[in-house]
């Protein structure tokens, strides 16, 4: 009656093992191994203080185990529970010489009990691994994209999104808009930044201030961006607030501002609500510096626009290179001309406007009212620049 019972704990066993694999995915040779290496220890654990070689070997067609010892074979022993005379293995086999492994069956007698109770541990612990390994491969192949979630709670560092599945992730302060407030069940959506695989679980951390959100969002209203026609050149922002975006048409007959801007501002609006009401200006990307800046300074009138790349700054970026040192971008040096009544807006209100160009085109980036020409150029050069702006 009780090898009966074995045999069926043995058949529940491979049963159990072919619906992870059928369902889960989990390769029941992953099972086997796992649990081989589980009861192995199990014996050392309970049967064997020595802690001796040993192997179990799982039939993968019955679902039986046996426990085997190894004993080395010498011609004198100094350790009985690693090693084996040459005598003693011959009286096993006639086979056995010297240097060779001998392998005995020392499975115990009621070892069943404890090896069902690892079996079942081993089975629980690869499908809570599994779970965690699709959870994590979803997230990894989300990471720089777009997600909707849930605002689930809050802590003084984090801001927990619901995702679905048993999934929340993390957005600390930093990658919360300023102009927005969180409350439990609002519904967000969020770009992923970063996916760890942890002991617990996969980590997800999630933004609403990354500047490749508002990529995705353009990327989502704006067909002609999704399909290659348009291209986005650069992103800045100050999240809530303002952001500058650069767009560029492969397709002459396409115009890249109004094509993001669509029918009566519908496009740009949609991405406006999306962001709480952020202002973003679309500009068009030029190859010519000169262009570029002007465009980038927009709304504000430009007219003469005078480099210096003798003359720049060099801003720290988050990014590392190959050795892990801080990327450096240099920002080459140029002074703008503008209206004197135009002074204040190519500025911007605390300087917003100015900031932001110089970071879309790369100039550091000096604006002065066309009243202080003079100042500008020495002495041999006034005259030619006079004549060039009355030209």
């Amino acid at each position: 009656m009780a090898a009966k019972k074995k045999n069926n704990s043995y058949q529940e066993l491979l049963a159990a093992m072919d619906v992870l694999e059928r369902e889960k995915g989990i390769k029941k040779d992953v099972i086997i191994d796992a649990l081989t290496d589980a009861l192995a220890n199990a014996y050392k654990k309970n049967y064997d203080d020595n802690n001796a070689r040993v192997e179990v070997v799982i039939d993968d067609q019955t679902g039986a185990f046996k426990v085997y010892a190894f004993k080395k074979v010498v011609e004198e022993v100094s350790n009985p529970i690693e090693e084996i005379s040459l005598r003693d293995a011959l009286m096993v086999s006639h086979g056995y010489e010297l240097g060779d492994d001998l392998r005995q069956e020392v499975t115990p007698a009621n070892f069943g009990r404890i090896a069902a109770q690892t079996a079942k541990n081993v089975v629980l612990q690869k499908l809570r691994e599994e779970e965690r390994r699709i959870v994590y491969d979803k997230y990894k192949r989300l990471q720089d994209d777009l997600v909707d979630g849930e605002v689930a709670r809050e802590d003084k560092h984090y801001i927990y999104i619901n995702l679905g599945g048993g999934v929340e992730a993390a957005m600390n302060k930093h990658d919360q808009m300023p102009n927005e407030h969180y409350r439990v069940h609002d519904h967000v959506q969020v770009y992923v930044t970063r996916v760890l695989e942890e002991t617990k679980g996969p980590q997800v951390f999630v933004s609403r201030t990354a500047p490749d959100l508002l990529k995705r969002l353009f990327e989502k209203e704006v067909p002609e961006i999704s399909q290659g026609i348009v291209e986005i050149k650069g992103i800045v922002r100050e999240a809530g607030d303002r952001a500058k975006v650069a767009v560029f048409s492969r397709d002459s007959n396409v115009d890249p501002v109004g094509t993001c801007v669509g029918p009566r501002g519908s496009r740009i609006q949609a991405i406006v609500n999306q962001l709480g009401g952020e202002n973003i200006d679309i500009v068009k990307y030029e190859e010519d510096p000169e262009l570029f800046i002007q465009n980038a300074l927009n709304p504000a009138e430009v007219k003469e626009v005078l480099f210096d790349e003798n003359n720049g700054e060099v801003e720290e970026l988050e990014q590392t290179d190959e050795n892990g040192e801080a990327r450096q971008r240099v920002h080459h040096g140029c002074t703008v001309i503008v209206p004197d009544n135009q002074l204040s807006l190519a500025i911007g209100k605390r300087g917003q406007n100015v900031r932001l160009a110089a970071q879309l085109t790369g100039y550091s980036l000096d604006i002065k009212p066309l009243s202080e020409l003079d100042n500008l150029t020495t002495d041999d050069e006034s005259d030619e620049a006079v004549e060039k702006f009355e030209e």
